[in-house]
């Protein structure tokens, strides 16, 4: 992912409200499923980290876009930014890469 696209995920992202909340479980296997499943829906979710979660929030981050295969756009304070592209129904359009 080029910065330039990052750049205009961060402005669609700043829009929209969190979709998924994480608690003190941190990242467990029905947290990855939903995230998923959001991800397939809308291919930009954010994600909100609670104040009783004391795991380290760039490595849930991390974890999550391993797990579910996404793109982490921006992690600010307690709240999360990740995009996949959905395989069956695409909404966002990136910005095309400039060949040199």
């Amino acid at each position: 992912m080029t910065s330039k696209q990052r750049a205009y995920l961060k402005g669609l992202a700043m829009k929209i409200e969190p979709v998924v909340q994480i608690g003190k479980a941190t990242v467990t296997p029905e947290l990855t499923r939903s995230v998923e499943e959001a991800l397939e829906a809308r291919e930009l979710i954010k994600i909100n980290v609670l104040k009783n979660c004391f795991a380290d929030i760039h490595e849930i981050a991390s974890t999550l876009a391993e797990r579910t295969h996404s793109h982490v756009v921006q992690v600010i304070g307690k709240k999360i930014v990740l995009y996949r592209e959905s395989s069956t129904k695409k909404k966002i359009e990136l910005p095309r890469e400039k060949k040199s």
